[in-house]
């Protein structure tokens, strides 16, 4: 009878271990998802990153708009297609020419 209660706590412990490793490895909040989880974490840092990086961009280019004249001429150029009083404006064409020769 001793050896036999000794028995049944050995079967009860491992039950409860494979109980437990069961949980670990493919129970829910298991290290599978685990493991999921940590590759999501890892592509949305990423992204965040990608987005700091247009932030910071976009916060020196106010900062350059606040501050310096040349910013907000260089904008109303580029995008506006504004000129200085007494310039000339200039616009080259970067269109493809093709030339036909003319029969004599």
């Amino acid at each position: 009878m001793k050896y036999f209660s000794q028995f049944l706590l050995l079967i009860v412990a491992i039950a409860v271990l494979l109980g437990l490793q069961y949980q670990y490895w493919l129970g829910e909040n298991g290290h599978s998802q685990h493991e999921e989880l940590m590759v999501e974490i890892e592509k949305q840092q990423q992204i965040n990153d990608n987005q700091v990086a247009d932030n910071n961009i976009l916060r020196a280019d106010v900062h350059d708009l606040k501050t310096g004249l040349e910013a907000v001429e260089e904008h109303a150029r580029l995008d506006l297609g504004l000129i200085k009083p007494n310039e000339t404006f200039v616009q080259l064409s970067t269109a493809p020419t093709t030339t036909t020769l003319q029969a004599q």
